[in-house]
């Protein structure tokens, strides 16, 4: 059975990304169609910062949080408990997105949040929301497309990030440029109504940057992906050194700028 594999792994600076993630940032295009008792499906939560938001917009409906990282759901976990006011209509477990452990028509909304770009079957993860997709529910997806990330200036190493990275996800068997794909992997999962929408993160401001950029500097040279490219035999510890400073030299651009382009999709069950 195929089975996700996460590129970046779970270092602290991959968590720090995904803690600052939420609803209103991450999947704004979802929430206008979230009703107050829906039940919920979050696969691929992460640290649940986006699961916590849509739980108190469908509250006091059921929500499910999934991901196939133990630690990392427990990390989740303890995050909600910590929270003397966040949400208490969540349940966190370990599942797989490939072979999810609930029965057909389970929920009403499924929601995926970058986790398409990273699984070995992008439809046959689709076809497993669907079937546990209530009738006149929706599955929601977002991912976005690393081919289609600007930036400016463009100093030395940002443009080998970028090569590393796509080199090294698709060795893992994931696919970087999820964004452009979605649709067409949706209709081959079946669904044939399909609401396509488009969506951008935008770091320029002062403090935006510093905070974009240390944190792909500490990823290229501390995460997963730095094992990977040593062992892939794809970067030395020099050339992801070069690549970290090439982040650092762009965050300290009075003029820098970094968009995400994403893709997302409301489908009809």
């Amino acid at each position: 059975m195929a089975k996700a594999t996460y590129t970046h792994g779970h270092h602290e600076s991959v968590l720090r990304s995904h803690q600052w993630r939420t609803a209103a940032n991450s999947a704004a295009y979802l929430i206008e169609h979230l009703r107050p008792g829906d039940s919920l499906l979050d696969v691929g939560c992460g640290p649940g910062t986006i699961t916590m938001d849509l739980a108190i917009l469908v509250h006091p409906g059921h929500v499910t949080a999934i991901d196939n990282a133990p630690e990392v759901v427990e990390t989740a976990r303890r995050s909600a408990q910590k929270l003397t006011t966040g949400p208490d209509n969540i349940v966190w477990e370990v599942a797989d997105v490939h072979a999810l452990p609930y029965p057909d028509n389970s929920f009403d909304v499924v929601h995926a949040h970058q986790v398409l770009q990273h699984v070995a079957d992008p439809v046959a993860a689709l076809r497993e929301m669907r079937r546990v997709c209530r009738p006149g529910g929706i599955v929601a997806v977002r991912d976005c497309d690393y081919a289609a990330m600007v930036w400016y200036p463009d100093p030395p190493g940002m443009r080998e990030w970028v090569t590393l990275y796509r080199r090294l996800i698709r060795a893992n068997g994931g696919e970087p440029d999820a964004g452009r794909r979605l649709l067409s992997w949706a209709q081959q999962a079946g669904f044939t109504q399909i609401t396509p929408t488009a969506s951008t993160w935008c770091f320029a401001t002062p403090e935006e940057r510093a905070w974009w950029s240390q944190m792909w500097a500490d990823r290229v040279i501390e995460s997963e992906i730095a094992t990977g490219a040593l062992t892939h035999g794809y970067a030395t510890r020099q050339d992801l050194e070069h690549i970290a400073e090439g982040w650092r030299t762009w965050g300290s651009a009075p003029d820098g700028w970094f968009s995400v382009l994403h893709s997302e999709l409301i489908c009809r069950v």
